[in-house]
């Protein structure tokens, strides 16, 4: 043990989650102490920075290349890798499935962890679509949800529409919005991607990523902020009701030290928070229950172009530095809409740049049934290869989600066979549990102390002062949507209850919405 210091507000995890609480927390009061840690180093030589707006040539087109596939899970690799790496300290940083880290999880075996600077912000596609209906948990204040909707919005620049549409991707909407007419209300009718991008006039749109979202991540000079990179919380430190700091462990030589803190704010993940707080001895008995991910079904089609009258020299080509000529919505709209739709359409081109054929990428997310059965179990014994308490997946779908996902693949079939040729033998597949990255529950909010959540709907953890949590495991209803933008809200609850805590302002919290 090298030694103990001190800070104001420690956040554990620098993705999305962590830097929107900062950000927050900084409008809030800008002399507020606040450090920062995560296990991961950065990737390239910018901390926070999206891997789509990098300047390293070779790392720019690996990550490209894995994205155009149009499925979160290959951010990984194209196979799930099984193999345990051979040690923490010589990992690169980067996307690993949590089977890799040493976490029994066959039963969700596309589930990945971040291990760099940045979590899965620096990854991520910047689909921000908005939840509605049962997806939205507004513990019955609905204005205090838009409000804070908003908030989310802004903090992440979301565009309405980023990528498109181009006139190709205008009569791919035609079908969709004939297909839909009349299920649901006007803003949930098939439309533009809401994304979390840049527009620009030309080029490649940069990504928000969390050295934008709170930008001393990325450029630093903020004296009254640090980031601990390669530091591991291994443990949360607890007196009584409270939590007075965290134990870190230095993961390049194994160097442990206490960090004392006034309150903490856990952003890990849905996997890695409640694994940090089980390590700490924190064991509500919702802790780790309710895992949730819709189910995945993923299919493209080759556009008719004759079909739908479009010559080869009228295809859209992508900008460059995209893939995706149109990146596209259709929202779930309850009972007779429950799936979301991602629509991604890419135009092939030959050698010479001319265009080839259009595709049309169908991605249907299905929601699952929220079950305390589905659930992270961890070992009083084991660990992994960061040397936390290992866990093991158990996920399985119920004979509901059995129903809709059928419905989901017979509604993808139907959909794909309008747009143009389709084998549904090799173009339509229900991916393997994990494959969103979109994992949530596992430290869900609830409106009281009844033993099905872990935390108040404002992310404090039933029975601590101090101790706050934000992230998508902190979301507790079933979601079809991307589920960044319903995360990002419980990153702004969490900042507004920890900024009325540390905080004395004479005016309003900007950004922040008063309870």
């Amino acid at each position: 043990m090298t030694g103990t210091s001190r800070t104001g507000v420690l956040i554990v995890g620098s993705g999305i989650m962590g830097s929107t609480v900062a950000r927050l927390l900084r409008d809030a009061d800008p002399a507020l102490d606040i450090t920062m840690v995560d296990g991961g180093r950065p990737i390239g030589a910018t901390p926070g920075l999206h891997l789509h707006d990098l300047d390293d040539p070779t790392l720019w087109s690996r990550y490209n290349e894995q994205v155009a596939t149009g499925v979160q899970g290959l951010y990984t690799g194209a196979e799930v890798v099984r193999d345990i790496a051979g040690s923490i300290t010589g990992l690169a940083p980067g996307m690993f499935h949590a089977l890799a880290f040493g976490e029994d999880a066959e039963a969700m075996p596309a589930a990945a962890l971040a291990w760099n600077a940045g979590g899965m912000g620096v990854h991520w596609t910047a689909a921000t679509p908005w939840p509605a209906g049962d997806e939205v948990f507004d513990f019955g204040d609905p204005e205090r949800w838009a409000a804070d909707l908003d908030t989310a919005r802004r903090l992440l620049a979301v565009t309405p529409a980023a990528i498109g549409p181009t006139p190709v991707g205008r009569k791919v909407l035609d079908v969709l919005g004939r297909r839909f007419e009349g299920v649901g209300p006007e803003d949930r009718r098939p439309q533009p991607m809401p994304m979390a991008v840049t527009v620009t006039p030309t080029g490649p749109m940069p990504r928000t990523a969390p050295g934008t979202v709170f930008p001393p991540i990325a450029t630093g000079g903020d004296p009254a902020f640090a980031l601990l990179t390669g530091t591991l919380a291994t443990a949360l430190l607890t007196e009584g009701g409270r939590v007075s700091g965290a134990r870190l462990r230095r993961v390049a030589d194994g160097v442990e030290s206490e960090l004392c803190a006034d309150t903490v704010v856990v952003c890990a993940d849905a996997l890695r928070t409640p694994q940090l707080l089980f390590a700490s001895g924190i064991r509500p008995e919702a802790l780790g229950r309710h895992l949730n991910e819709h189910a995945f079904i993923s299919a493209r089609a080759l556009l008719d172009l004759d079909r739908f009258g479009i010559g080869l020299d009228a295809l859209p080509l992508p900008r460059p530095g995209e893939f995706a000529t149109d990146s596209l919505w259709l929202p779930q709209n309850g009972a007779a809409q429950p799936f979301h739709g991602q629509i991604m359409n890419r135009t092939y081109i030959d050698e010479a740049g001319r265009p080839l054929a259009h595709s049309v990428g169908l991605s249907l997310y299905a929601p699952v049934e929220s079950r305390p059965e589905n659930r992270l179990v961890f070992s009083e014994s084991e660990t992994d290869l960061a040397g936390m308490p290992r866990f093991t997946v158990e996920f399985g779908y119920s004979d509901s989600d059995r129903t809709l996902i059928d419905r989901a693949l017979d509604q993808v079939r139907s959909l794909a066979e309008e747009f143009g040729t389709f084998d549904p033998g090799t173009e339509l597949a229900l991916l393997p549990p994990g494959s969103s990255l979109h994992q949530t529950g596992t430290v869900r909010a609830g409106g009281a102390d009844d033993g099905t959540s872990v935390c108040d709907p404002d992310g404090r953890v039933w029975g601590f002062d101090n101790l706050y949590l934000a992230g998508n495991g902190v979301i507790p209803t079933s979601m079809a949507a991307n589920v960044t933008l319903a995360g990002a809200v419980t990153a702004v609850r969490a900042a507004r209850a920890v900024a009325s805590s540390v905080t004395t302002p004479a005016v309003p919290l900007r950004g922040i919405r008063q309870p």
